[in-house]
C-alpha cells in the first residue's frame, strides 16, 4: 500500500470535497481516501500494483477539478497557487464592488420612492444597468457557473447551484422586464428590475470567499511554522575541507560541523565537542539540553553556546522535522467522527433547499398572486441557505488544534485521536520509561570503610572496571556513576580485568589489580558462603538493604577477596515532572492507573510517591493488553456533574439514544514507552507513546508526546477539550444559522410583520457565515496549557 498527497483546485463547498473523495474511492485498488475542504487537499491510501498517481490525478481532472502532487516539505509552489488564486479573487471581488455600488445607487429612486425627487435617474436606466450587471454575473460569477455545470454533469448539486440559481432568477426577470416591459405591464405587474441584488450578491459572496481564503491559509501556520524550521544549507567536511551545500545535498554518514548560534542541519548523533541545545520549537522543551559525544541531535534545532562536529544519520524525509511535519499533515487531512453528521446533512442539504425554494415560490405566486414577491422569497431561500459553513464547522477547528498540538511537542496521528482524548476516564501509566527515566542510576554507596572516604573511590575503581566489561542496565548505571565520582575512562582503561564472568540471574566476578570482585545479589553472596551480616559505622549492611528496597531501589553487594566490603542502591528515579502531571490528571477527574512488571514493593513506592492510589504490578508485558481490556470492561465512573468534564459528549452521541440496560464502558488510555508496550497501547481507547521511546511504542499509538514530558499529557487532554468546544460552537451557529435563516427568507414574517428579507442581506449573511466559522476557529490558536 502506497499513501499519496494531493493538492486539489476548483473546490467551493463541502460538496466538491464529497464528490472528488467518492471518485478517488471509485478507482480500482484505492483503499481510503480523505479530502480536506480546509486545506483543499487529499490524503490517498491505495494498492500500487492496481493503480497509481497518475491515474487518480486524472480521474480528479475529469471530474471537473484539479489534481496536483504535495510535497511534504515543499511550500513555495502552494504558497505560489494560494495567492495566485487570491489575487484572481482580488481582481473580480473589486470589478464586482465598483458596479454593485453604482447599482445600488441607481436603485435608490426605486427604494426612496418619492421622498428625494430631485436624485436623478438616469443611473436606474434599465438598459445601463444591464449592460454594467452583465459582465459581473457572467465574469465575477463564472466560478459559480462552473461549478453547478460540474455538479450538474455528475447529476448532483452543491452551494455553486444554489448561488447561479438565485442570481440568475434575480438577473434574468430584470432582462426579461428590460426587453418585454409591456407583457408584464398588461398583467398589472410593474416591470421593476433586480440587477442590483444579482450583482450585490455575486459581490457580497465573493468578499465572503477572499475572507474565508484568507483565514483558512491561517489555519496551516502551524505547519508552514515547522517547515520554517528547517535550515537551509548544511557544513559538511567532505576530503577533509569544509563545505557549505544546499540541505538536500546532505548524505547519511556526512560528518558536519555546527558553530555556536546555528541550526542544526538535519538528525546524527555527536562525534566530538560539548554544547548546549535549544530543542523547544521540535520537542517544546524549554530548557537548553546539554549534549556531547554520543548523544543524539535533532534536525532544525538551535545549537546555543558550544561547537560539535556530528555524523548525519537520517536526512531528508527521514528526519524527526520531517516525520513531525507529516505525522500533522495526516492528522489535519483526516476526518474527526463528529464531523460524519456534517456530512450526512450537506449530502441532502442542497436538493432539500432547492425543494424548499421551489415550494416557496409556488406557494407566493399561488397565495399571493405576485410574481415579485414570490422572486424574492426564492432568491433569498437560494442564497442564504449556504452549507459551507457546516463543512467548515469541524475541518478548520482540527487543522489548527493538531497544529497548535504541534507547536507543544504533542503529535495526534488523526483526527479521531484528537476528538477521542477529551473523552478519557481512565489513564494507565507504565513505570518504566513513562513515571521514570528509564534510566537506572546509583543512587547510594555505603562501605565497611564508610561514606566518602579514599577506599571508597579505589573500590569504585576495580568495581567499574569489571562492570565495564558487562552490558547488562544495572551495570553501565554503575559505570556511569563512578565516572560523576572521578573516575576516568583512562582509569579504567588501565586496569586489566581477568577471568570476568556474568552469573546468570546472580552478578558478575572478575580478577583486577590482582583483587577478586564479585558483584550481584545477597541471595548469590549467601550461596558463596559469604558472610552477610557485617557492620559499618552507620549499622548493619542487612539494614541498609531492607531501607533501600522498601524505597523501591535495587541492592549490588560488592565482595573483595571472598569479603562483603559494602553496598550499592540503584534506582530508576522518577522524572521532575511525573508527581505534578499525575495531581494534574487527577484534578481534571480522571483515575490514573500505575501499571508495571515490577514487584509490589517497589511499585507501591513509587506510586506512592507520585501519589497514584491504584498499582496493578507483576504484570509480564504479554499481559498488559489483557488489564487494559478488562479496565474497559469497567463500569465507567464518569460524571457529568464533574465541572471539569461536564458537557464533553461527542455531538455524534446526542443523537444516539442510548440502551437503558447497557451501562457505559470506561475510556480507557495506556501511556507507555517500550516495546513491551505496544500491544496495550494498541488495545487501549486512546494509546499515548513517550516520544524518547522505540519506533514500534511509537507506530501503536494514537498520541505521540516528542519531548517524554507527561504534563504533555494534561495539555493533549486540555487541546482536545478546547477543540471539541469550538466544534461544538461551529456546528451550533451553522445549524441554528440555516435553521432558522431559511424560513426567514422564505418570508414566514410577512404575513405577521410585512418584514422580508432582501436577497441582498441574504447573500452577505450567506458570506459571513463561512468566515465566521474560520475565525471562530482560528481562536484555537490562542490556546495556551494550563
Amino acid at each position: 500500500m502506497e499513501t499519496l498527497h494531493l493538492r486539489l483546485q476548483g473546490m467551493s463547498c463541502a460538496a466538491c470535497a464529497q464528490t472528488i473523495e467518492k471518485t478517488i474511492r471509485a478507482v480500482p485498488g484505492v483503499a481510503e481516501c480523505t479530502v480536506n475542504f480546509g486545506m483543499a487537499q487529499a490524503a490517498v491510501r491505495y494498492d500500487g500494483q492496481q493503480a497509481d498517481a497518475n491515474q487518480i490525478q486524472q480521474v480528479v481532472a475529469a471530474a471537473g477539478y484539479g489534481a496536483q502532487l504535495l510535497d511534504a516539505m515543499e511550500t513555495d509552489a502552494v504558497d505560489a497557487a494560494h495567492d495566485a488564486e487570491q489575487q484572481a479573487m482580488k481582481r473580480k471581488l473589486w470589478v464586482a464592488g465598483a458596479i454593485s455600488i453604482f447599482l445600488v445607487f441607481g436603485s435608490l429612486p426605486m427604494m426612496l420612492g418619492q421622498s428625494w425627487p430631485w436624485f436623478p435617474h438616469w443611473p436606474h436606466n434599465p438598459w445601463l444597468q444591464l449592460v454594467l450587471t452583465t459582465p459581473v454575473q457572467f465574469w465575477c460569477g463564472s466560478t459559480f457557473y462552473r461549478g453547478a455545470w460540474k455538479a450538474l454533469r455528475r447529476g448532483n448539486t452543491d452551494m455553486n447551484s444554489l448561488i447561479a440559481l438565485g442570481t440568475s432568477a434575480a438577473y434574468f426577470y430584470s432582462v426579461f422586464a428590460t426587453v418585454f416591459p409591456g407583457i408584464l405591464e398588461s398583467r398589472g405587474i410593474a416591470p421593476e428590475v433586480y440587477y442590483e441584488s444579482a450583482a450585490v450578491i455575486i459581490g457580497f459572496i465573493l468578499l465572503g470567499r477572499l475572507l474565508e481564503h484568507r483565514a483558512r491559509g491561517q489555519t496551516s501556520a502551524a505547519i508552514r511554522k515547522l517547515i520554517g524550521l528547517q535550515a537551509k544549507t548544511a557544513r559538511v567536511v567532505r576530503q577533509g575541507q569544509e563545505l557549505d551545500i544546499p540541505i538536500a545535498a546532505v548524505e547519511v554518514n556526512d560528518v558536519v560541523v555546527v558553530r555556536p548560534g546555528e541550526k542544526i542541519p538535519v538528525d546524527g548523533v555527536v562525534l566530538s565537542g560539548t554544547s548546549s541545545v535549544d530543542e523547544a520549537m521540535v520537542t517544546g522543551e524549554s530548557l537548553p539540553v546539554e549534549k556531547q559525544t554520543g548523544d543524539e541531535v535533532i534536525g532544525a534545532t538551535i545549537n546555543k553556546t558550544g561547537s560539535f562536529q556530528f555524523r548525519a544519520t537520517r536526512v531528508g524525509q527521514e528526519t524527526v522535522l520531517a516525520q513531525i511535519i507529516q505525522l500533522v499533515q495526516q492528522a489535519q487531512s483526516s476526518k474527526a467522527p463528529i464531523q460524519r453528521l456534517a456530512d450526512r446533512v450537506t449530502g441532502w442539504f442542497v436538493p432539500a433547499v432547492m425543494g424548499i425554494a421551489i415550494a416557496t415560490c409556488l406557494i407566493w405566486i399561488f397565495a399571493a398572486g405576485n410574481p415579485t414577491l414570490a422572486l424574492l422569497t426564492t432568491v433569498g431561500v437560494l442564497i442564504i441557505a449556504c452549507p459551507c459553513a457546516l463543512g467548515l464547522a469541524t475541518p478548520t477547528s482540527v487543522m489548527v488544534g493538531t497544529g497548535k498540538g504541534a507547536e507543544n511537542g504533542i503529535l495526534f496521528k488523526g483526527a479521531d485521536s484528537l476528538e477521542l482524548a477529551h473523552q478519557i476516564q481512565t489513564i494507565v501509566l507504565d513505570k518504566t520509561g513513562t513515571l521514570t527515566q528509564g534510566k537506572p542510576t546509583v543512587t547510594d554507596f555505603v562501605t565497611l570503610q564508610g561514606s566518602a572516604h579514599s577506599h571508597e573511590i579505589k573500590l569504585l575503581r576495580l568495581i567499574a572496571a569489571v562492570e565495564r566489561r558487562s552490558e547488562h542496565p544495572l551495570a553501565e548505571a554503575i559505570v556511569q556513576y563512578a565516572h560523576t565520582q572521578g573516575v576516568t575512562s583512562q582509569d579504567l582503561t588501565a586496569l586489566t580485568v581477568e577471568q570476568f564472568a556474568a552469573v546468570a540471574g546472580s552478578g558478575v566476578q572478575g580478577e583486577v589489580a590482582d583483587r577478586w570482585l564479585q558483584i550481584g545479589t545477597r541471595a548469590w553472596m549467601e550461596e558463596l558462603g559469604l558472610e552477610v551480616q557485617v557492620e559499618n559505622q552507620f549499622g548493619s549492611l542487612v539494614s541498609h538493604q531492607a531501607a533501600w528496597e522498601q524505597a523501591g531501589k535495587t541492592t549490588a553487594w560488592i565482595a573483595v577477596d571472598g569479603e562483603v566490603e559494602g553496598l550499592m542502591a540503584i534506582a530508576d528515579t522518577l522524572k521532575p515532572s511525573s508527581a505534578a502531571a499525575v495531581k494534574a490528571l487527577q484534578h481534571m477527574g480522571l483515575e490514573v492507573v500505575m501499571l508495571t512488571g515490577d514487584n509490589r514493593q517497589t511499585a507501591d513506592a513509587i506510586a506512592q510517591e507520585v501519589g497514584i492510589q491504584r498499582v496493578i504490578a507483576q504484570v509480564r508485558p504479554d499481559q498488559k493488553a489483557a488489564v487494559i481490556h478488562s479496565l474497559q470492561q469497567e463500569t465507567s465512573k464518569f460524571k457529568t456533574k464533574n465541572s471539569k468534564n461536564a458537557g464533553t459528549r461527542s455531538f455524534v452521541s446526542i443523537f444516539k439514544p442510548k440502551a437503558k440496560s447497557q451501562k457505559p464502558k470506561a475510556m480507557v488510555a495506556m501511556v507507555g514507552d517500550g516495546i513491551n508496550d505496544a500491544p496495550a497501547l494498541a488495545q487501549a481507547d486512546i494509546g499515548i507513546a513517550i516520544g524518547t521511546g522505540t519506533d514500534v511504542a511509537i507506530a501503536a499509538s494514537d498520541i505521540t508526546l516528542i519531548s517524554g514530558d507527561l504534563h504533555s499529557i494534561v495539555t493533549a487532554i486540555q487541546l482536545s477539550r478546547a477543540t471539541l468546544r469550538n466544534i461544538r460552537q461551529n456546528l451550533f451557529f451553522a445549524f441554528c444559522y440555516n435553521t432558522a435563516g431559511i424560513p426567514i427568507a422564505a418570508g414566514i414574517l410577512y404575513p405577521f410583520t410585512g418584514w422580508l428579507l432582501n436577497p441582498m442581506i441574504a447573500g452577505a449573511a450567506m458570506a459571513m457565515s463561512s468566515v465566521s466559522v474560520v475565525t471562530n476557529a482560528l481562536r484555537l490558536r490562542k490556546f495556551n496549557p494550563q
